[in-house]
């Protein structure tokens, strides 16, 4: 009989109660619903002034100049297969003739970054700082 006894003190000391380690998460999840909302929000602000600036408008089509870079590092500008230092010489021509030239960046997902980083370099050495990088849209 003793046996028994021991062997039944050590199956109720296996067993562990959930229920505290349940009621505290799901105390916290509340706590993040409700003080989530509060952190996106943002604050109410009186800016001093108002903007003198006249209305953004969309940049024109022959203002652009689109240079891709594919996955091994070949550039093409406008479509056309150049090295850097020819889309770097054909980019500061078009920049003299036109100093609202805008240079739109496309790079292959799997690509090496260290290339638009040396086109961004090299344009910004000679002034050109409209740049912008194209992503894909998910819709």
């Amino acid at each position: 009989m003793r046996r028994f006894s021991q062997r039944n003190s050590l199956v109720t000391l296996s067993e562990i109660n959930i229920t505290p380690l349940l009621d505290l998460a799901f105390v916290l999840l509340v706590i993040f619903i409700i003080t989530t909302p509060m952190l996106e929000g943002s604050l109410d602000m009186n800016l001093p002034g108002q903007s003198t600036r006249a209305e953004v408008r969309p940049p024109k089509v022959e203002d652009i100049r689109t240079v891709e870079i594919d996955r091994a590092g070949n550039f093409r500008l406008q479509k056309r297969p150049l090295s850097l230092d020819q889309v770097e010489a054909q980019l500061v021509a078009d920049f003299r003739a036109n100093p609202n030239l805008i240079i739109r960046v496309r790079g292959d997902k799997d690509g090496k970054l260290d290339h638009a980083m040396q086109l961004l370099d090299r344009c910004t050495r000679r002034g050109m700082t409209q740049v912008s990088f194209s992503t894909e849209l998910k819709q």
